[in-house]
Parts: structure tokens; C-alpha cells; sequence
């Protein structure tokens, strides 16, 4: 098995332009997220600054959350792009696109992640002539761990960016001819029972296919075409399953279904990861059990992606004077959170705070300071909205 690290009214009439559950979910998703990068302070798995104590409660969370976050987050992006394009030509999209991802992408890289780098590597025992010494390695551009050129968690910005350049061939084929026929076939397909399910078959085959050359998730694009396709093939779903109304509401009608299947490969997984920890130590190593766990973990994440949409399109698909704030928010809060995080963890982990009391100060200071950065300066400052991604 593989080490892992991370009453509604029917939709017409709530809105045909806008899906406020998206936004809802997008806000939700990126504070768990702060917190999941906290906890990974406090588990086994590598990161960029340990805790000598852990918590295996919170590891067996993290299991869970670590196949749901971010599939997620690229879903909703997909969907967005949807909306999106109802607004733009595609050149605009490509433009917007630039400003809005890869300017943040190349000012993070040079500003915003190399602090976490530099504070990684004082928590390791190197010593430095104050952060000016350590950030003239940045520009000798050899890459992280070895060197200090990185975009670490802004992955994330990275393969946005790049999905969304690729996608739009797929996007203008979807539009006409036999893009709308394998529509038509695809609302055939949602509308039976559990149908929106099957997608999760191309997911694994994709994966079992491009595992075997590609076999670690690493974040680094060149060598990670197996992570970055599963990433795409979610992208694609979020697009596909709210270019059309009817799907909106076919979703909602099956979300029980959706809860079901996402319950069922959650026992299957933890019952997997109790008889390798416990019981069967050696099934560690055994090719099958491998195949089961991706399997499995392969099918949960599309599962639960599918049950949060359809339960969040039935409970939050409402506006909210505040939600507008917080979408334009959320996404220079999740620039900053993990520098923010790494900094803060660096000197607390100094102080004796145990494992759940660390967790809570480091997570609630960490929030805090993101939150605080982005609406005292960031918001207010037009330089700082550009290289943030904001309009």
C-alpha cells in the first residue's frame, strides 16, 4: 500500500447563471485545506517542518481527506470554467487565465514560497547569514529539495494553468458535432441510476495504465503524468457535469446514491488499512493489495467529489452578502496559508504545546495571519491584487 501524505429549491429557480454551491464548497475546501497542511506537521508522512510527536487519529483523517481536497478543488475549477466561458471568447479565457494563474505562479515562486524553504531548512540544522544569504540560492534555479527553486504547494496554480490552456480544444469539440452527440450520450448515461459513477472506470484505467511509468506523485509535471491526467480527468467531470441544467438536477436526485458509494469505499479502505497495519504487515509489498488500494481509492475520491456536489448543490446553492468577499478571498488566502503555516509552525514547535494543543494554536494563528494579510494589505493595494490573481 502506498504511503499517503493529503430544503432546496430545484436549480432554475435558485439561478441559471450562477452555482453559489460551487463558491460555498470552493471556501470550505481551501480552509480544511490550511488545516490538513497543519496536521501534516503532526504525522508520519514527510513535510516541510515535523512535529517529534504525532497523532494517529489525525492520520487516519488524513487519509480520508487527502483523496477528497483536492479532486475537489479541480472539479469546482472545471466547473468554473464552464461559467467562464459563457462570458468570454477563448482568447479572452486564455488571457484571463495568464493573469489570473501564472502571474501569481511566478510571483509565488519567487516570493511567496521561498520563505517556506528557508525555514525548512533552518528546522534542519543549516545556517544561514540571514534570509538574504539563503534567498540569493533561489536564483542559482536548481530545483527543490536539492536547490531552493520551487512552487510547492502552488502545484496546484500550476496544473490549473495548464489544464486550462490544453482544455480548450476538448471545450470547443464539446460545443458541436460529435461533442454534442457524446453529451447527449453522457445525460443518457448520468440520468440512469448511479451513472455518473462509471466515470470513475476511466479514472482507474487511466491510472493503472500510467502508474506503471509514472508511479509517485510528486507534483513536479515532468516526472508526474500519472497524477497530473487523474487531476485533468477530474477537471473535465467538473466542466462536463455542469455544462447542462439536467445534469444539476439528475445529480441531486442521486445523491443518496453518491453517499452510498462514498461510504462503501471508505469502509473498504480503512478495512484495508487496518489489516495491513495490524494484522497483515506483509501485504505492504504485495502486488494485489497495492492494486486493491488504488483501486478503491480511485473510486472514492470520484465518489465523494460527486456525493459533496450533489449534497452541497442541495444545501448551499444560496446567496449570501458575504459569499462574494470570501470567494474573492479564498484564493490569495490559499497563496499564502502554507508559507504562513510553515513560518508560524517554525518557532511554536519550539514551545512545549503537545500534539492537539499545537495543532489548534498553529492552525488558529496561522488563519488568523493568512486572513489578516489578505484584508488589511493585499485587497488594498493594486500591485499586491495584480500578482495575487485578483481583478
Amino acid at each position: 500500500m502506498k504511503n499517503v501524505h493529503t430544503a432546496p429549491a430545484p436549480p432554475s429557480s435558485i439561478s441559471a447563471t450562477r452555482r453559489y454551491d460551487l463558491d460555498w464548497l470552493r471556501v470550505i475546501c481551501i480552509v480544511i485545506l490550511l488545516y490538513y497542511h497543519v496536521g501534516m506537521i503532526y504525522v508520519p508522512w514527510d513535510w516541510h517542518i515535523k512535529s517529534a510527536e504525532k497523532s494517529e487519529v489525525m492520520r487516519w483523517i488524513m487519509i480520508w481527506l487527502h483523496y477528497w481536497r483536492m479532486p475537489l478543488l479541480f472539479f469546482i475549477s472545471g466547473a468554473g470554467t464552464y461559467f467562464a466561458l459563457k462570458k468570454r471568447t477563448y482568447n479572452g479565457y486564455a488571457r484571463e487565465r495568464v493573469t489570473r494563474l501564472f502571474v501569481p505562479l511566478v510571483f509565488g515562486m519567487f516570493v511567496i514560497v521561498p520563505p517556506q524553504i528557508y525555514y525548512e531548512r533552518l528546522f534542519n540544522g543549516v545556517q544561514f547569514n540571514g534570509y538574504g544569504d539563503f534567498y540569493r540560492t533561489v536564483f542559482d534555479f536548481i530545483p527543490y529539495p536539492k536547490g531552493s527553486f520551487s512552487w510547492h504547494h502552488l502545484w496546484f496554480v500550476a496544473y490549473l494553468f495548464l489544464f486550462s490552456l490544453v482544455s480548450i480544444p476538448v471545450f470547443r469539440w464539446l460545443k458541436a458535432g460529435s461533442g454534442l452527440k457524446f453529451m447527449d450520450w453522457t445525460e443518457r448515461l448520468v440520468a440512469r441510476k448511479g451513472g455518473a459513477l462509471w466515470y470513475a472506470l476511466v479514472i482507474c484505467i487511466s491510472q493503472v495504465i500510467l502508474q506503471n511509468f509514472y508511479p509517485d506523485e510528486t507534483h513536479a509535471l515532468i516526472d508526474d503524468w500519472a497524477y497530473f491526467t487523474f487531476n485533468l480527468l477530474l477537471f473535465w467531470g467538473g466542466y462536463i457535469l455542469v455544462s447542462r441544467p439536467v445534469f444539476w438536477q439528475m445529480m441531486l436526485n442521486q445523491r443518496r446514491i453518491y453517499a452510498w458509494a462514498t461510504l462503501s469505499t471508505t469502509v473498504i479502505m480503512y478495512s484495508l488499512y487496518i489489516a495491513i497495519r495490524f494484522y497483515h504487515p506483509a501485504w505492504d509489498d504485495v502486488w494485489w493489495c497495492d492494486l486493491l488500494w488504488d483501486i478503491n481509492s480511485f473510486c472514492l475520491t470520484w465518489f465523494s467529489v460527486l456525493a459533496s456536489i450533489a449534497y452541497g448543490h442541495h444545501y448551499l446553492n444560496r446567496p449570501h452578502p458575504i459569499l462574494p468577499k470570501l470567494n474573492e478571498g479564498v484564493y490569495p488566502f490559499y497563496v499564502l496559508h502554507q508559507t504562513v503555516i510553515v513560518a508560524v509552525g517554525y518557532y511554536l514547535l519550539k514551545l512545549d504545546l503537545g500534539v492537539w494543543g499545537g495543532f489548534w494554536v498553529i492552525s488558529t494563528l496561522s488563519l488568523v495571519l493568512s486572513v489578516g494579510l489578505y484584508w488589511l494589505i493585499i485587497k488594498r493595494v493594486k500591485i499586491l491584487r495584480l500578482v495575487f490573481g485578483l481583478k
